[in-house]
């Protein structure tokens, strides 16, 4: 019986103390998390140990009351591997660092329409998070980014609906862009899938 219950049903009866249904997600959900885990770091004893760690973390999570990822527990999980994942390579320092050109390449990640579920999940924590990072530019800067980015004007366009010359689009532009990688920097924001 226990083994049919939604993942929802699972963690309101482990919060309440059955320490069963816990056991029963971590079987449920092992092979898929410690798959994500092995396919970010190639090392069976890091997978081991971030795989541990995963659930410690979901574990004292549930125990303080803190979850309410309306039954979307295996993203949650995953989200909270994927965090571990770059904990372990911000400390041995061989996380792959956040460099854009003066494109700003990260938005090529948000393009990517051949993404697995893992991948969507990432994908779509770097689009908050720059969308985050986006709301916090000064107005001017703001509207230049999002006329380019998302409505794919030209500068041309841009100065005209703006009214201000190309060079002043262009400069916000700029702007905005270096705002943007001292914000990434600042908040130790990993933007990469």
């Amino acid at each position: 019986m226990e083994h049919t219950l939604q993942d929802s049903a699972l963690v309101a009866k482990y919060i309440k103390g059955d320490e069963q249904s816990l056991e029963i997600l971590i079987n449920r959900h092992s092979q898929r998390i410690y798959s994500f885990i092995f396919s970010k770091v190639y090392d069976k004893d890091v997978t081991e140990d971030i795989f541990q760690d995963t659930f410690i973390k979901v574990i004292k999570t549930l125990k303080r009351g803190n979850y309410n990822e309306e039954g979307k527990f295996l993203p949650w999980v995953m989200r909270i591997s994927h965090n571990l994942v770059i904990d372990h390579f911000r400390k041995n320092s061989r996380m792959p660092k956040f460099e854009g050109s003066d494109d700003f390449n990260i938005f090529s990640v948000l393009g990517d329409s051949t993404l697995n579920a893992e991948k969507q999940i990432i994908k779509d924590q770097v689009e908050t998070d720059v969308k985050k990072l986006i709301d916090e530019l000064p107005e001017d800067q703001k509207e230049v980014l999002l006329m380019r980015l998302y409505k794919d004007m030209s500068f041309k366009e841009i100065a005209e609906q703006t009214n201000v010359s190309i060079n002043t689009a262009l400069g916000r532009m700029r702007y905005a862009i270096i705002n943007l990688r001292k914000m990434v920097e600042k908040n130790n924001i990993v933007l990469t899938n």
